[in-house]
């Protein structure tokens, strides 16, 4: 059946069966386009034969440079996804034995690796490094003869809407698998992907893209632009988006690769004003403690203009400049401060010493008049350092090493820039006089929160006449999807005094959230709380696609509710403990809490941010067959110096009772603390 339709600027597609065709033409009306179009295809079936023969040629070319990789043993599953369950996909790039491929294929820590060669030869293989920035991996194979090695495109020859071919060999099968689509962009993943419309998967991850001669364009591989794991992208498998490594890049590489070096991403240590790092100029915010931009005295406002002599105007940029970088490089960067230009060069590191937030140990008043500058305090926790400096409820807090703290927002602001054990002067008033103390900071606390908290905030005053957003139980339909939210909002909430979130991820099924809302009814109704319980997008569970769904539910609570980050916490138990871990770290800037029973993460931990600190309620089960990977979880996070607090369940119990949740409502109600 032959098909067409209009399309732009004088395009016109004609589709017969399978294939496609786009044909330039003047569009002189619709009909004489499709007569144009028509004609186009009087070669019929020849064009789709021979366009058939160049790609099946193309795939024959570089075939023998592709190979089935096997593992054996390690983990079967990270997050909710399958990884290293089946045989996955290398290339070839050097006749000596080389074998790069895709870190996702090694991410469970296989004990042995087979590499089966184009004829059907298994040959044992060694890892030799890792590019940790790029996402892969290097094997090497032994052999009496040099094998195949491709024929790589340079960059200056890659042309968006030119012919690729996704290969790879993952199935037992003679020949490789292929999907075919074009180069869709140049440039992805702050410069270090290629991107592709052809179908890309797991089975052919570590495999080439290739163009219609057979020359590697780049290595397959999961990317994403806004997470940096081995599995970050995967869930785009198959969608229509899939990334390759550029040749180019691999070219440049691959000599350091063979040697045994391990290439890191070069990390500078910054954190930028704006979220928002396409439109927003690079201005910092703040630096990591012992970072590269630390030692070289960067500090909140400066505004950087160039790297290695290049003018930058939005963060964007700045960030795609250091992603070319690896640990160990140097750059020369150029700042602006008060109308001073400031040049410094700054070698990159490998690793950030784990940010511990400095704390004073206290908690803020709420809904305070912002005309009224300082930071009156709550609640001083038992021992604290404001404790020891003697501070105390009802005081003032007015300044910190003689920084105005004008309101609670400016107070964490100063405190981010510090460290524990730091001792700094902190003014206060108290009643009608005011001293200075000396503090030395300390860290978030760990402990319980205590049974009982005073009021966070003075009586609300009288509700005015003006239209109330809705309060109490109700079902809210999420934008842009077809899923609803069970929500409960205090019928006592007033504008004035910024409410937390708890966004609850249920388990998997069909969950009573009408009953989960009535649990958290009067807990929500005594801390301020507001509770968003959505459904997930698919009946197994929840998948990491989904936190745009949630990002959603947040944004629409945002603009109809005062919410306070400072107390946004993603929740989950037993089977949604590992999704909430997904979440709450891909929705670390506008949440600053993780709470659930037996969360677990696999594989390296991001760190934490100092412009977004994550805190962590867990709650462990001597019951789940999860206690190895819970206790190796709770052990990186201690490392990375996330401030966690953990509570045992009642034996055999593997979720959390009404006790259970009455304490994490007294912990998301601290989590504003300073």
């Amino acid at each position: 059946m032959l098909a067409v339709g209009p399309g732009d600027r004088g395009l016109v597609v004609v589709r017969y069966g399978r294939l496609a065709r786009t044909v330039v033409c003047p569009v002189v009306g619709f009909l004489a386009s499709v007569t144009v179009a028509v004609v186009a295809w009087a070669a019929g079936d020849e064009w789709g034969e021979k366009e058939q023969q160049a790609f099946l040629a193309a795939v024959e070319r570089v075939a023998p440079c592709v190979v089935r990789i096997e593992t054996v043993g390690g983990l079967e599953r990270s997050q909710r996804m399958v990884v290293g369950s089946g045989p996955t996909t290398g290339l070839i790039v050097d006749p000596e034995g080389y074998v790069l491929s895709s870190a996702f294929n090694f991410f469970n820590k296989p004990t042995s690796i087979l590499v089966r060669l184009s004829d059907g030869t298994r040959r044992p293989a060694q890892v030799v490094a890792n590019d940790y920035s790029r996402m892969l991996v290097l094997l090497k194979i032994e052999s009496a003869e040099p094998l195949p090695a491709p024929q790589f495109v340079e960059a200056r020859e890659l042309r968006v809407g030119q012919w690729t071919i996704a290969v790879g060999r993952a199935f037992d099968s003679p020949r490789p698998s292929i999907s075919v689509g074009i180069l869709s962009a140049v440039g992805r993943v702050w410069g270090k992907a290629i991107q592709t419309d052809a179908q890309v998967s797991p089975n052919n991850y570590g495999g080439p893209l290739i163009d219609i001669q057979g020359r590697v364009l780049g290595l397959l591989v999961p990317l994403s632009p806004q997470a940096e794991s081995a599995v970050s992208g995967v869930e785009w498998y198959d969608s229509g988006i899939g990334f390759a490594v550029p040749a180019e890049q691999i070219q440049k590489i691959l000599p350091r690769l063979k040697s045994g070096e391990d290439l890191r991403p070069g990390l500078l240590g910054i954190s930028f004003r704006s979220r928002n790092l396409h439109t927003e100029a690079p201005v910092i915010k703040g630096t990591y403690p012992k970072s590269p931009a630390r030692l070289a005295g960067f500090k909140d406002g400066d505004r950087i203009v160039e790297i290695d002599g290049s003018k930058v105007q939005r963060a964007a940029q700045v960030k795609q400049a250091l992603t070319r970088h690896y640990a160990g490089e140097s750059l020369r960067l150029t700042i602006r401060r008060q109308g001073q230009t400031i040049e410094r060069v700054l070698t990159l590191a490998s690793e950030l010493s784990p940010y511990e937030r400095p704390a004073l140990g206290l908690l803020p008043m709420r809904g305070d008049d912002e005309d009224v500058p300082g930071v009156r305090v709550r609640y001083v926790e038992p021992e604290g350092p404001a404790a020891r400096a003697g501070i105390q409820a009802g005081d003032v807090l007015l300044s910190i090493d003689d920084q105005v703290a004008s309101d609670v927002d400016k107070l964490r602001d100063l405190l981010t820039e510090m460290e524990p054990e730091q001792q700094v002067k902190i003014r206060i008033r108290r009643r009608e006089s005011e001293q200075v103390v000396n503090v030395v900071l300390g860290s978030i606390s760990r402990a319980a929160p205590p049974a009982e908290l005073p009021p966070a905030h003075d009586a609300v005053p009288a509700q005015s006449g003006q239209a109330r957003p809705q309060v109490g139980m109700f079902l809210k339909r999420i934008a842009g999807a077809d899923k609803e939210a069970q929500v409960y909002v205090p019928e006592a909430y007033h504008e004035s005094v910024a409410h937390g979130v708890v966004l609850w991820l249920h388990e998997p099924g069909s969950p009573d959230l009408e009953k989960l809302a009535a649990r958290w009814k009067p807990l929500c109704d005594r801390h301020d709380l507001i509770l968003l319980a959505p459904s997930a997008s698919h009946a197994a569970g929840w998948r990491p696609g989904d936190q745009d769904l949630l990002r959603d539910l947040l944004g629409q609570a945002a603009s109809v509710y005062e919410i306070d980050p400072a107390r946004v916490v993603v929740v989950g138990q037993a089977s949604s403990g590992a999704a909430a871990c997904d979440m709450a770290f891909s929705l670390r800037d506008a949440g600053r809490g993780l709470a659930g029973v037996d969360l677990h993460w696999l594989g390296e931990l991001p760190a934490n941010d100092p412009l977004h600190p994550l805190a962590i309620f867990l709650s462990r089960s001597d019951a789940t067959r999860l206690r190895p990977l819970v206790e190796r979880t709770l052990q990186q996070w201690r490392q990375q110096k996330y401030p966690v607090t953990v509570r045992r369940l009642a034996a055999g119990a593997l979720a959390l009772d009404d006790v259970g949740l009455a304490e994490l409502s007294r912990w998301i109600d601290m989590l504003d603390r300073i």
